[in-house]
């Protein structure tokens, strides 16, 4: 496994600030002529699926019969087992045009460590001086964004550019930190933060002005991935806490909940509008899905 040869690049400079929720209008109902597949992973005790790419190869994470958790690329119907040498859990994150992913791993030591895998050749990804460094999303250009957590504790947004890592810090946010999740090929950010008062609020940043994103009435709401489109996905908790995945499309926001569940996220979607996410049945397992329009 190779080290990547980088430098710490500046901090992001934030031009502007305002709020998206005024703009969007609820709308009780998934789009229509909508199909739920079910993913498990098999001989998996929890299946999640995090990124589907436009070729349709899905990756994610899967715990084994032995509370063992493993990243796995789900393509062409057949899943592959995705694990960093030596590692003792690896998350499988993001998955771009190309194939390349990204994602978590916790070495021997327990130490986390972003990962990137491309070629089948792995490279580990660690913000200089962090204690703490995943990698959430990566485009087809190959930025990569995630999180660090630094010597004190605190949560810090980078983005991995040309060699270059740029802190991505959301102007105002409480103890939580920043938190960004993925980054589309046009270099548009999404992501969360906390405020002062505890509650969650979607992000956007583009062009270096971050946008905040509110589903209408939810108590909390979490932006996970955005398309080439513009298409936003998350998931959002409503006041009596219960979670929803959502799409946010031409301005309307659209629940996603899996028929018979008792939870649903929705984690990422590709330039077609498929979306994959993971839901928690009756019985209180989680499974991965597919969604397809």
């Amino acid at each position: 496994m190779k080290k990547l040869g980088i430098t710490f690049g500046t901090t992001l400079l934030v031009l502007g600030c305002f709020a998206l929720s005024g703009a969007l209008q609820a709308a009780s109902e998934p789009p229509q002529s909508t199909k739920f597949t079910q993913i498990d992973m098999p001989g998996a005790i929890l299946t999640i699926a995090n990124s589907i790419n436009p070729g349709g190869n899905i990756v994610g994470l899967y715990v084994d019969d032995g509370g063992n958790g493993h990243g796995y690329l789900l393509s062409n119907g057949a899943f592959t087992s995705i694990d960093v040498p030596g590692a003792i859990l690896t998350f499988a994150a993001s998955i771009n045009t190309q194939g390349d992913i990204v994602g978590l791993y916790f070495d021997s030591s327990g130490n986390g460590h972003g990962f990137l895998l491309s070629n089948g050749a792995f490279t580990t990804i660690d913000v200089p001086g962090a204690i703490f460094t995943i990698a959430s999303g990566i485009n087809s250009a190959g930025q990569v964004v995630g999180d660090y957590f630094d010597t004190g504790g605190l949560r810090h947004a980078y983005l991995l550019s040309n060699g270059a890592f740029t802190t991505i810090d959301f102007p105002g946010a409480g103890s939580f930190g920043t938190d960004v999740e993925s980054i589309n090929s046009l270099g548009q950010i999404v992501g969360f933060y906390e405020d002062n008062s505890g509650n969650t609020h979607g992000l956007l940043l583009s062009r270096g002005i971050f946008r905040i994103i509110d589903v209408p009435g939810a108590a909390q709401t979490f932006t996970i991935t955005m398309n080439s489109r513009g298409d936003i996905v998350g998931t959002s908790v409503d006041s009596s806490g219960n979670s929803h995945g959502f799409l946010l499309s031409m301005g309307r926001s659209m629940a996603i909940d899996v028929p018979g569940a008792i939870a649903t996220d929705a984690n990422g979607i590709n330039a077609q509008g498929d979306i994959v996410g993971d839901f928690t049945d009756s019985s209180g397992n989680e499974h991965g899905y597919l969604l397809t329009r």
